[in-house]
């Protein structure tokens, strides 16, 4: 264990009685901790960024980028539209990244590569940052974040994307899938303009591991344990973000909602070496169960976050079939 996380540790162990807090809550304060104080870990790849990605894959060069101005109840949200030059689209996705509440960019490849991977294939990609469960925030400032862009996404669209609002679609990582699909289900009890579809990888949706499958916890069970999202993880993460009175809110976490019915047609990726692939296996049952078009895969070989590896086979394939979800939608 690094030794900024020990110390955080040990100084938030005195709370630890009186708070009834676990050790994966004081894990994943000291994460926060830190992140808040530094900003987080820079990549060290030298070959994700834009430039490089448009080398290495010639079919992103015609991709073009520009921020967007969006603003919502908490202030400014940072948001990045991606457009192939001179092409005529016929469905859009405002796509939202992962990073466990507490981290994550614009720039990571889980937003930047796939957006430029959608927009390459003629589907116009807003990308929206967040703000983070850091220095106090905490549901529902992201979830709003993500709704205040959906709502200036879908009221330009025309403008944005050069395509009607009906055909916007949702889509989201991670935890990017825990505010897509709180943010929709607010949507649909608000009256707002719903998404054509969702589209989720490998999202955390229940503030509860709910019991995975024998075969997962074979393949997983050969991770190191940083990489691992154990049920006490998941817990922690959850109140972390929401709250222990807000992972109840079916904004916050949609699992937890009694009621799914007028959500919209869902994809749902899950990683077969995941924890969390229970989460998303129990989500598209509850979302059958509603009544909803669900579309489950499992990629294989493939681990949380995949999507951050642009060279894996697996981050390529599972690109592929969500871009082929949204493009089958007329």
């Amino acid at each position: 264990m690094a030794t900024w996380m020990r110390r955080c540790i040990r100084t938030a162990a005195t709370a630890r009685a009186r708070k009834m807090l676990t050790l994966a809550d004081l894990v994943v304060r000291a994460m926060a901790w830190r992140l808040a104080r530094t900003g987080g870990p820079v990549d060290p790849r030298a070959d994700v960024d834009t430039a490089s990605l448009q080398r290495r894959f010639p079919e992103l060069a015609d991709v073009q980028l520009s921020d967007v101005r969006v603003v919502g109840p908490h202030g400014p949200v940072p948001t990045r539209l991606y457009r192939k030059r001179d092409a005529g689209a016929r469905n859009a996705l405002v796509w939202v990244h992962g990073g466990a509440f507490v981290g994550g960019t614009l720039e990571m490849p889980e937003s930047n590569w796939v957006a430029l991977a959608f927009a390459a294939r003629g589907i116009p990609v807003l990308a929206v940052d967040y703000r983070k469960a850091l220095r106090g925030t905490r549901f529902p400032v992201p979830m709003d974040d993500v709704h205040a862009t959906w709502v200036h996404a879908t009221a330009g669209a025309e403008t944005l994307f050069g395509v009607d609002a009906a055909h916007v679609h949702f889509g989201g990582a991670s935890a990017g899938g825990t505010l897509v699909t709180g943010a929709t289900l607010r949507l649909r009890d608000e009256g707002g303009r719903m998404p054509a579809s969702v589209v989720l990888a490998y999202p955390m949706l229940h503030p509860d591991l709910p019991p995975n499958t024998a075969e997962t916890l074979a393949l997983t069970a050969t991770m190191p344990a940083r990489l691992r999202f154990r049920p006490a993880v998941v817990r922690a993460l959850a109140k972390h973000y929401a709250g222990a009175r807000g992972i109840r809110d079916p904004h916050a976490f949609a699992g937890v909602s009694t009621d799914l019915r007028g959500f919209p047609p869902t994809y749902l990726l899950v990683a077969m070496i995941d924890d969390l692939r229970s989460s998303g296996d129990l989500f598209a049952r509850q979302l059958r169960d509603a009544g909803v078009r669900v579309e489950l895969y499992a990629e294989r070989s493939a681990t949380h976050g995949h999507l951050n590896h642009p060279e894996a086979a697996s981050a390529q394939r599972s690109v592929r079939r969500m871009i082929g979800w949204v493009d089958g939608f007329g």
